[in-house]
């Protein structure tokens, strides 16, 4: 993957050639490093001082034009992509820090002092997983709710988005707010999402114009079991769940919406899901599909928390977090790519990353052991040797 990054930063034109050598080191370091990834433990594991990475930190990087260009670059045209959104909370010591506040922790179930990243990822729906594009830190301002955050960061996205082919971004039931879906609707994005159970729904009038006066608009507020028949039934998935699916309006939302209830009885019990698109012509289980995947971004704040050091940033600067938080992740999509590419495969697989941090390290300690012993790596010994060794202590070996 080295020759990747060195082809996707020399396509960056704004990006001059100290950078493009600082960010190629930064994200090979942050494949291979032990322990924590704090500017001097991360000094040992390359030729760069602990004042560099300090110096570098502060200077902003087009994350998202690297990514997307990586991504491109890697994957097929031809697969299906979906952009998805959600936040994660971050533990952080001290007072001093920006953007320090009190935030929801999911783990812990309340809210904890810390700091909060919110993150745009794409989710390839045909091997079911997702590649981060940019996290940002959430930073309480003036006049502005965190919604309308969440919301700007996604507007500044949109045009990327779309010049990649990408319309539809999935997000969990707290985005189902007006402040979100608005600009993003207008951002030229359809939403994909989740409502409460007793959302505030209109059916579409459907009737005939009688001829006087205003056209009719509305047929009345649904009620989810007595008007069941005027629901189109889609099927039922594989868990039993029955899949029916409606036009209607939301009040809530101020638009039509394509609704998609997913209802099952069990004990004489009725449990009901509503899903959502603002894309009215969406078919009833791409949508269900897109919301699904919507979860893959759970594993990217998970292994980029356990494995690349995204929660392990000493710096009190919100410059330096964010360069840290977004070149952990992308340290994450080089490994998830360089997997998929080993295997040559399209479709869904697993993938361990610890396995492949190990086999970094490995490769990394090899190259630098064999240098040292100013051994030839074009040796059939030593060739042998590294490709044995790589995997050594790999759990998926």
């Amino acid at each position: 993957m080295e020759d990747v990054v060195k082809t996707v930063l020399h396509s960056m034109s704004n990006v001059k050639k100290p950078q493009r050598v600082f960010v190629a080191s930064l994200l090979a370091v942050l494949m291979v490093f032990q322990g924590k990834a704090t500017f001097r433990n991360m000094s040992r594991f390359s030729v760069m001082s602990e004042k560099r990475f300090s110096r570098w930190y502060g200077r902003d990087f087009a994350f998202p034009e690297f990514n997307l260009n990586l991504i491109s670059h890697s994957l097929s045209d031809e697969g299906d992509y979906i952009a998805a959104i959600d936040a994660s909370f971050m533990s952080k010591a001290g007072k001093k820090t920006d953007g320090l506040g009190w935030f929801y922790n999911g783990g812990a179930g309340e809210t904890q002092r810390g700091l909060e990243i919110s993150m745009i990822c794409t989710v390839d729906l045909r091997s079911n997983t997702a590649y981060a594009l940019e996290a940002s830190q959430t930073l309480d301002r003036d006049n502005q709710t965190r919604v309308d955050f969440y919301a700007d960061q996604t507007v500044k996205l949109a045009p990327q988005l779309l010049g990649q082919g990408i319309t539809h971004m999935a997000a969990d039931a707290y985005y189902s707010k007006i402040k979100f879906v608005s600009p993003v609707v207008t951002a030229g994005l359809h939403l994909v999402g989740k409502l409460r159970v007793d959302a505030d729904l209109k059916w579409l009038y459907e009737g005939e114009y009688k001829g006087s006066g205003r056209p009719k608009k509305y047929d009345g507020k649904i009620d989810f079991e007595k008007d069941l028949k005027r629901f189109e039934y889609n099927g039922t998935l594989a868990d039993g769940e029955d899949v029916y699916a409606k036009v209607v309006y939301s009040k809530h939302l101020k638009r039509d919406i394509k609704l998609v209830m997913l209802r099952s009885v069990q004990s004489d019990k009725i449990g009901r899901a509503l899903l959502y698109s603002t894309d009215t012509t969406l078919d009833a289980m791409k949508l269900i599909s897109y919301y699904k995947a919507r979860f893959q971004i759970e594993f990217l704040f998970r292994d980029a928390k356990q494995y690349t050091g995204l929660t392990h940033c000493q710096s009190r600067r919100k410059e330096a977090i964010k360069t840290h938080v977004n070149a952990s992740l992308t340290a994450l999509n080089l490994l998830k790519l360089e997997d998929r590419l080993s295997k040559q495969a399209e479709d869904q697989t697993v993938i361990s990353i610890a396995s492949w941090k190990r086999k970094k390290y490995n490769q990394h300690f090899m190259g630098k052991l064999f240098d040292e012993l100013d051994l030839s790596v074009k040796s059939q010994k030593v060739i042998r040797a590294y490709d044995q060794l790589s995997d050594y202590g790999a759990i998926a070996a």
